[in-house]
C-alpha cells in the first residue's frame, strides 16, 4: 500500500470530513473516497462510519489510524534525517495556537523560519484554548502555543516566554494620557474583560483582588481581538498583554499604559505530546521560536508543570 494512501486516510480521520481531506490533499473528493474504501476492501473491514456528521472511526478504525500514524511519523524521521544529512530539511509544521499569541508576531516567526528553510512550511491555526490541547493529543497539530499551560501526562510544556500585562484603552480615554498606572485608579472603571471560562480571566481577577481594585465589567469576550474592538471603541479599558495590542498601539488606535508599581506578567508555553519524536522541520520551528528574544523574561526552554489554559 502506498505511503500517500495512508496519509489521505489519517487525513480523513484527523479532519472527519472526505471533502475537508480532499481540499488537504489537493484532490478530488471522489479520490479520497476510493482510496479510503480500497483500504476497507483490502484488509475487509470498515474503517469509517459514514452515517454520522461529523465522520467518526470505528474502532477498527481508530486502531488502524494509531498504527499508521506511528509508521508515518517514523518514516518521515527516517526522510528527515537522510535530508539533514546532506543539509536540507523539509515537510509541514502544524500549529495550533490561542488567539492571543498574535498574527503579525507569529507571521515573523514564520518568515524567518522559511526563509532559513525553503522547503519546509508552518501553518498556523489560531483555535480556543481547549482546541489547542485536543489537537496536539490527536496529532492534528504538532506543537500548539498556549498560556498558562496546564499540567497533563500527555503533554509537555516548554516555558516560551513571559508577556508584560498592560493597561489597554482609546486614545480618547482620561487615562490614556497617563505615563504609567498605579492600580488603584482602576477602581469602579468599565471594563471589558475576557470570558470567565478562559484562565487568563481568573489570573486577572485574583490580580485585581489580591490589590483590592473592583472594576465595573461592562462586556465579556473569549476573543482578544473582539476585547481589543470594545476598548477601540470606548466601551471600557482592559488588561492585555503587551504584545497583543502592538499593531493598534503603532495605528493609534489603542494606548498601552504601564501599571505602576506592581509586575503582572502572562506565561506562554508550546506545548507537544510526550514521548513521541517531533519530525525534523517543527523541532526546528520551536528551536526558532525559544532563540527569538522578542519578548522579556524568556525562560530558556525549561520544562513546566503550572497549571493553568
Amino acid at each position: 500500500m502506498q505511503l500517500e494512501a495512508l496519509k489521505i486516510f489519517c487525513a480523513v480521520a484527523r479532519q472527519r470530513s472526505f471533502s475537508q481531506a480532499a481540499h488537504e490533499g489537493g484532490i478530488t473528493q471522489s479520490a479520497v473516497s476510493q482510496i479510503v474504501s480500497q483500504l476497507e476492501k483490502r484488509m475487509k473491514v470498515q474503517l469509517i462510519d459514514r452515517s454520522t456528521r461529523p465522520l467518526q472511526l470505528t474502532p477498527l478504525g481508530v486502531a488502524y489510524y494509531d498504527g499508521v500514524k506511528t509508521l508515518l511519523t517514523q518514516y518521515d524521521e527516517l526522510e528527515a534525517s537522510i535530508k539533514s544529512a546532506r543539509g536540507e530539511i523539509a515537510g509541514k509544521v502544524n500549529v495550533a495556537a490561542i488567539y492571543s499569541v498574535g498574527l503579525s508576531d507569529m507571521g515573523q516567526y514564520v518568515q524567518r523560519f522559511q526563509a532559513e528553510l525553503p522547503k519546509a512550511n508552518v501553518h498556523i491555526d489560531y483555535v480556543h484554548p481547549d482546541q489547542v490541547y485536543e489537537r496536539v493529543i490527536d496529532g492534528t497539530a504538532d506543537l500548539g502555543l498556549v498560556s498558562y499551560p496546564r499540567k497533563t501526562p500527555n503533554l509537555a510544556a516548554v516555558n516560551w516566554r513571559e508577556e508584560e500585562m498592560v493597561l489597554a484603552c482609546s486614545p480618547k480615554h482620561p487615562l490614556a494620557s497617563r505615563l504609567a498606572l498605579p492600580l488603584n485608579a482602576l477602581s469602579g472603571q468599565a471594563f471589558v474583560h475576557f470570558d470567565k471560562n478562559l484562565v487568563v480571566r481568573r489570573r486577572i481577577d485574583r490580580f485585581l483582588r489580591g490589590h483590592k481594585v473592583a472594576v465595573n465589567v461592562v462586556a465579556e469576550f473569549d476573543n482578544i481581538e473582539n476585547i481589543k474592538q470594545a476598548v477601540a471603541i470606548g466601551a471600557g479599558v482592559a488588561i492585555l498583554p503587551e504584545p497583543t495590542i502592538r499593531r493598534e498601539v503603532k495605528a493609534r488606535s489603542l494606548v498601552a499604559v504601564p501599571l505602576f508599581d506592581c509586575r503582572f506578567t502572562r506565561p506562554l508555553a508550546i506545548v507537544h505530546r510526550r514521548g513521541q519524536r517531533l519530525n525534523a522541520a517543527s523541532k526546528r520551528f520551536m528551536e526558532l521560536l525559544l532563540a527569538t528574544d522578542s519578548a522579556p523574561h524568556h525562560k530558556n526552554g525549561k520544562l513546566t508543570n503550572s497549571a493553568g489554559k
